[in-house]
Order: structure tokens, then sequence, then C-alpha cells
């Protein structure tokens, strides 16, 4: 009883460590839990407070009770029993792979993250890298929208920056939750991505068990209110103009949407432009195609080389802002409504019937979009010298130019958009920007299209060129 017992060192520490992580486990982390779920209880009461559209029960859902109820949704398991009868795969493992795919779709919202750490981070960088405008929105019909309605976002997609211009412009209204593609399912964007509420699809998968639960997830957050934000192009324009819709998520919102339901679908559309498109050289790239589809680790690398590039312009003094970014916000369109002037009903038809007045409907949609997108100056300007490729224009010449394309295109219902009211310093800004770029080329007071930059400058014309071009103005003379 009184002999001495020793104990190896590593002993000790290892008995310390557990009896210290047992302490933790059991003390320390329930508290610690329990006193940020309050912190995230509080700010979540406070914005419902002030957001028109209050965050939905569905995004303060816990993670794992939605990737449940989603896996054991009977809609789920009916295709996976079908699934397995097509296939052989025996059920078991049919199950673990609809969980995988749960685990990788639903979105891990942060109520925290996403407004007070996502919307400085968001403030920051479009503001460093642009100046950032908010041009028209019909405030009236955004005030209408009720928590009745399930509203989808739809805009078109010049930039990968357009994800964070529309959360930030967007952010005094509404949390929203955008589907991503696979380029950004690398660490650390995927988890960061995911907690601002984020989901990630698989753009053109063949895989029915994955689109079968994908199409559920989608309209398990419609049915819940969930605020989206969908790219109905499904992807980047390469070439400035607007791409044809897809119909995939659309489809899947429709598939069980009842128009005599509760819950109405309400759209609204967003059109976005940039005086710099900060991907542009590469969208128009020959191989764009294949650098599509990179690995998510490439896009950072590439992002990591732009930014120590413009890094470096800002250390000597010679970085300047991209110029202005801009976002229109259409008139909000019912579903309902929509489906009742068309007369159709989604439950009713046949899966080809239905693609084909889906098809109608994003094709509807997209014009919608393309009608709202603002005329900024750099668009404007390039469009005077691609009309007027092969010539040398004056700037008295260019600035006639431009403002006789800008009444043309508010004659037709466009929305121009005119830094400080002054027609003239806008296009003078338009120009300064492509001279700067050197996309125009300046001698003896003269501009003319560089021939190298042909293509580029095409890329910002045809951003306005879908808004029902106005005729071709007559070549200015030498």
């Amino acid at each position: 009883m009184t002999s001495t017992v020793e104990l190896p060192l590593w002993l000790v520490l290892a008995g310390g460590f557990l009896c210290a992580w047992f302490l933790a486990s059991r003390l320390l982390l329930p508290g610690v839990r329990w006193f940020f779920r309050q912190r995230i209880n509080k700010l979540m009461a406070t914005l419902n407070q002030r957001l028109h559209l209050k965050i939905p029960p569905i995004a303060m859902t816990k993670r794992e009770v939605l990737i449940d109820r989603l896996v054991y949704d009977p809609k789920v398991l009916r295709e996976l029993t079908h699934y397995c009868e097509t296939t052989g795969m025996p059920p078991e493992i049919a199950l673990r792979e609809v969980q995988r795919y749960a685990r990788e779709i639903i979105p891990a919202f942060n109520a925290y993250l996403y407004f007070r750490l996502g919307n400085g981070v968001a403030r920051a960088i479009v503001n460093m890298l642009y100046r950032v405008r908010l041009g028209h929105a019909d405030s009236r019909a955004l005030r209408q929208l009720t928590q009745n309605a399930s509203v989808v976002f739809v805009m078109n997609h010049r930039s990968n920056i357009d994800y964070i211009l529309v959360a930030y412009l967007a952010s005094k209204r509404v949390a929203l939750s955008y589907a991503v593609g696979e380029w950004a399912r690398v660490w650390p964007i995927q988890q960061i991505i995911r907690s601002l509420g984020a989901y990630f699809v698989r753009r053109g998968s063949g895989n029915e068990l994955y689109r079968r639960v994908l199409e559920r997830y989608v309209q398990m957050a419609i049915e819940g209110g969930s605020v989206q934000a969908i790219f109905p192009e499904g992807g980047l324009t390469r070439d400035g103009l607007l791409r044809p819709p897809r119909i995939g998520l659309l489809d899947y919102m429709l598939r069980s949407f009842d128009p005599a339901g509760e819950r109405d679908i309400v759209f609204v559309p967003i059109g976005i432009n940039y005086d710099r498109v900060l991907e542009d050289r590469t969208l128009l790239a020959e191989d764009f195609a294949r650098a599509e589809r990179r690995s998510g680790l490439a896009a950072v690398r590439n992002t990591l080389r732009f930014l120590g590039s413009q890094s470096w312009l800002r250390l000597r003094g010679r970085w300047y802002r991209f110029g202005y970014a801009c976002a229109n916000f259409g008139t909000p369109l019912s579903l309902k409504a929509y489906l009742a002037r068309a007369g159709w009903n989604p439950l009713t038809l046949d899966r080809e019937a239905r693609g084909r007045r889906v098809t109608e409907l994003a094709a509807d949609l997209m014009g919608a979009v393309g009608h709202v997108v603002p005329v900024l100056p750099v668009s404007l300007v390039a469009r005077v010298f691609i009309d007027a490729a092969d010539a040398s224009c004056s700037e008295d010449d260019i600035r006639n130019r431009a403002l006789e394309l800008q009444r043309r295109y508010e004659a037709l219902g466009a929305h121009v958009y005119v830094p400080r009211s002054d027609p003239d310093y806008s296009v003078l800004v338009g120009l300064r920007m492509l001279t700067l770029r050197k996309l125009v080329l300046e001698s003896g007071g003269r501009y003319r299209a560089n021939p190298a930059e042909l293509s580029l400058l095409r890329y910002y014309a045809n951003a306005i060129a879908h808004l029902t071009e106005p005729a071709r103005l007559p070549e200015p003379s030498p």
C-alpha cells in the first residue's frame, strides 16, 4: 500500500489528454455550442425583422436532418427501387450512393457567416474591383412579394463575380441559395460556399439516380420557401451574347408544382453587365471548352495568379478599378399567372409535352432577363467601334455616335446607365477603359479599333446585342 508506483511519461500524458477530452466534450463543448446557438438564434430574429423575405425554416434546419429527409423521401425511395430493378445494383449499395449524392448537394447554411462575414467580404470585393450600381428596379412589385411565394432570381451569367454581386445587392432583402457548378468543389471553397447556402450541381450528369435526388432537393427547397438564384444559360457566356437557356432546374421546379396550391413560384429577372469581365480573355480562348471542365484547383490557381498580378499593379500605383458593375431587377413573374395565361398545367402533361412548355417558359424568362441587362459605357462605346471597325474616329465622332446609339436604345425601352447623369462623361469613361486596355488605339487625337483585339471588343458589344439592335449608323467621315 505504501510502495511507489511508477508510470511511463507517455501513459500519463495520454491519460491526461483523455481526461481533458472527456471534460471538454461533456462540459465545455456543450456550453460553447449553446452560446453560439443563442447568438445565431438572436441574429436570425433580428434578420427576420429587417429582411423583406424572412429566412425560411428549411434554411435553419440542421443539415443532417435535411439529408435524412431527402434520402428517405418516398419519391427518392421509389426511384431507388426502380434504379435497382433496371441496373441490378444491390439496394444497400444504391442507398449509399443516394446518401453520397444528398451530402454532396445539400447546403449547410450558416446565417452568421452569410450576413456577418459573407456580406462584408462581398461588399469589400465588389467595391474594390468595381463601381457598383443598382440600376433599374421595379421596387413596387418587389415589395409586394409575400412569404407564400417561393422566389427564384433568374439572371444572365457573365462572370463568376455574378454570385457575389447579386448576393451583395440583394442582401437587404433576402438570403440567396445558388446552384453552383462542380468547379467550386475544392477545399476550402466548397465548405465556404456550402455554408453560405449554395448547393452543388453536376452539369450534364447522365446518372438518373443522381438527377432524381437533385430534382427532389430542388422541389423540397421550393416547397420550403428557400429563395433560389439560377442561371438558365447553364454556364458563362463565351462570346458576350446571351446563351440559349437550359431547362433542367426549371423543369425540376415545375414537375410537382400545383397551380391550385397555396404556394406560388415567382421569378425575378435580373440583368447583369460589367465594364470589364475578369475572365474575358479566358472565355474567348479557343480551348475554353476544355478549360471549363478543369478541376477546381485549376480555377483556384488562375484566380491567385490574377490576384497576384493585380496586387503588383496596385503596389506600383498603376492599378485602377474595372469600371462599372451594374444589375437591374425586373418585374416579378408569377408562375400561377403565367400558367393561367398560357393555359397549361405541369401536373397533367407527359414528359415530352411538359418539356416543350418549360422550354417556352425558359425562353420567356431569358427574354425578360435580356430586357433588363444594363447598357454600360464600355458596351456602348465598343458597339461604336465594332460598327466602324476600319474607321479612324475623332473624339467628337465617337461621342456623337455613342449618344445617338444611347437615344435609340432608350427609345427601345432598354435601361441605359449614365454615370453622374452626364452622357458626355459616360462616353469618355467607356473610351478611357477601352484605351487603357489597348482595345482601342489612339494616335494624333484619332481613335480606331485594335485589329488584334476585335474579338474582345466584339465580346463587350455583344453584351447589349440582344436589345433589338438599333439600325447601323453610317461610318464617320475620315
